[in-house]
């Protein structure tokens, strides 16, 4: 099991330990609303919700083929999470490198960052934005 599904599974187990006291305790109304809240914190916080991830080095070789920006992030980040959310459809137009997957894309994101895993972090024609706004990525679409 990857990092990324620790917090997803994390918010499951939370979930179905709660919902299971709640119905002990009689209340069986309230524990199936919050089994199904924790089932859906578990999955905006998967990388489920995020575009199909690939390499860093596939993702620049796109990148240069078509000048689309590069977005490196990983799963549980909030601000990966607002970008990805903020941007909606136009999300799947960027290239997505997940650096907890990709040990390339996790070098490149501590290169442009002083040594620091900050993301998101995007590449537009080769310079690096780090925590950009959504709407400034829609213009560079």
């Amino acid at each position: 099991m990857t990092r990324a599904w620790i917090l997803p599974l994390s918010f499951v187990a939370s979930g179905a330990l709660v919902a299971a006291t709640l119905f002990v305790r009689g209340s069986a109304d309230g524990a199936v609303p919050v089994l199904l809240l924790f089932v859906l914190l578990a999955v905006v916080h998967s990388p489920l919700v995020f575009p199909r991830s690939v390499g860093a080095a596939e993702a620049q070789a796109r990148s240069a083929a078509d000048g689309r920006p590069i977005v490196y992030w990983r799963p549980g980040c909030k601000y990966c999470l607002r970008l990805r959310f903020r941007l909606g459809r136009d999300a799947h137009r960027l290239h997505w490198v997940d650096i907890w997957r990709d040990p390339a894309g996790a070098a490149a994101v501590r290169a442009a960052n002083d040594g620091d895993e900050t993301v998101p972090t995007v590449l537009v024609a080769g310079h690096t934005h780090v925590n950009p706004s959504p709407e400034w990525v829609r213009t560079r679409l």
